[in-house]
């Protein structure tokens, strides 16, 4: 990765009470003495690096995918306000990793005259955001790349529904139109970032924008070589990553490359490596095998189920160890793509036609195709579909936020759960840094 430099107007937005700043890679010139912003740009990408544990434990551990067995890590499952105590693990660098990804990005916008930099950095900033609104709802809006320290009104949480619609989706839009369909692994194309607008109109229940930006992937899909692996086994490992067609986004991942986030990595937490959870396989998602397999109409065994658990050590061998340091993290493959098109066409009243995009997957994980004589409404193909993604996308940090989604987590969860624990909390550290103009979630 190229040395670059990132002018830092707001430390205190980016980095809270992180004293010392230090950047990977080290800082050498004034954003004004720069002409080629790539590095600025690589910057950005890094700065995904440690959003991903953090991501992943949250979408898997606070669901029903996983559990942790040693306390105060067990808080992922009691929706309490005592969740705060995981503030410097898994929110705090995820947090400060993320606004630095995004003040990277800004830099490129504001001052880079390549188009396809200033496209890439803007699905940077929407994927940044997104990720952001996901786990913590209203969040502060920061588009410059030198904000003033002294105008606190840009520490102010804004809504939810505004991120998603004055930035994420003007950004996507902007990245479609700048971007070519090539993909190159860990740098944006038009598809990640179409993928990802369908993915973001879905979390806002818009199922007809949805459609219409999925159905862009799945048909342009073929010429832009993304397809899915003929064998779910070899999807992933850090051995199957090179040419691997069904990732679509990707945020590359070198042992080489230092980590913010300095405690066990997301490989390590599904394969049962940590002492906080030697055994994180919840039974749950054991039984969800058996209930697919059970109702198969061809008694056919779900291929995914050796890939994805292992119910003797009731762990994930999913991203295997050998080689665990360099697993990729993945953003968005195409399985995940096809379901969430399959979902968009069921609520838009196309039922067949999402059985048709819903067997793409079915089928390739071993079982009977689906059909319409037992899916005979639209809940019970909705049902089936919600079951297919958490079977596909388990251990890959989707299910909580799926859940929350789809308005299901009570129902999956088998209790009742306050809404206000949808969310996650807000690092302490940012709202003492700001001196409570960024607020608590509540609940917390």
């Amino acid at each position: 990765m190229k040395k670059i430099n990132i002018i830092l107007g707001l430390l205190l937005l980016i980095t809270a009470c992180d004293n010392d700043l230090e950047q990977f890679p080290p800082n050498i010139a004034s954003s004004s003495s720069l002409t080629d912003f790539g590095g600025v740009l690589n910057g950005a990408y890094y700065y995904q690096f440690a959003s991903v544990t953090p991501m992943a434990v949250m979408g898997d551990f606070r669901a029903d995918n996983a559990h942790m067995i040693e306390s105060p890590y067990t808080e992922f499952d009691q929706f309490t306000p005592n969740l705060v105590a995981m503030n410097n693990q898994f929110f705090g660098p995820f947090y400060s990793a993320l606004y630095k990804s995004i003040l990277s990005a800004n830099n490129v916008i504001e001052n880079s005259k390549d188009a396809i930099q200033v496209g890439e950095a803007k699905f940077v900033r929407a994927l940044s955001y997104f990720k952001l609104v996901l786990v913590f709802g209203d969040v502060p809006v920061n588009l410059s790349a030198s904000p003033s320290p002294s105008d606190p009104s840009i520490f102010k949480r804004q809504p939810a529904s505004s991120v998603y619609n004055d930035v994420i989706i003007p950004d996507l839009n902007a990245a479609i139109a700048a971007l070519g369909t090539a993909r190159v692994a860990g740098r944006a194309s038009k598809y990640a970032a179409q993928g990802l607008l369908g993915k973001v109109y879905m979390h806002m229940r818009d199922f007809a924008k949805a459609e219409t930006n999925l159905a862009a992937v799945v048909n342009g899909a073929a010429a832009a070589g993304i397809s899915l692996k003929s064998n779910f086994a070899t999807i992933f490992g850090a051995t199957n990553e090179t040419g691997n067609t069904e990732m679509i986004f990707v945020t590359k991942i070198l042992s080489s490359v230092v980590d913010e986030y300095g405690f066990t990595e997301f490989w390590g937490w599904y394969g049962g490596l940590d002492t906080k959870s030697l055994q994180p396989l919840d039974a749950d998602l054991d039984a969800a095998f058996t209930a697919m397999e059970t109702a198969d109409t061809g008694g056919k065994t779900d291929l995914r189920r050796a890939v994805t658990i292992n119910a003797g050590k009731t762990a994930s061998p999913k991203f295997p160890q050998t080689g665990g340091a360099d697993h990729d993290w993945i953003e968005l493959r195409f399985a995940d793509v096809l379901l969430l098109y399959a979902e968009a066409l069921n609520e838009n009243g196309k039922s067949d036609e999402a059985l048709v995009q819903l067997n793409k997957v079915h089928t390739r994980a071993g079982l009977t195709a689906l059909t319409n004589a037992v899916l005979s409404t639209q809940a019970l193909v909705r049902q089936a579909i919600y079951n297919e993604r958490r079977l596909e996308l388990a251990f890959e940090g989707h299910r909580w936020f799926d859940l929350v989604r789809t308005g299901t987590v009570n129902t999956e969860m088998g209790q009742t759960i306050d809404s206000k624990y949808h969310l996650f909390p807000i690092p302490l550290s940012e709202i003492l840094a700001t001196n409570g103009v960024i607020t608590q979630n509540d609940g917390y």
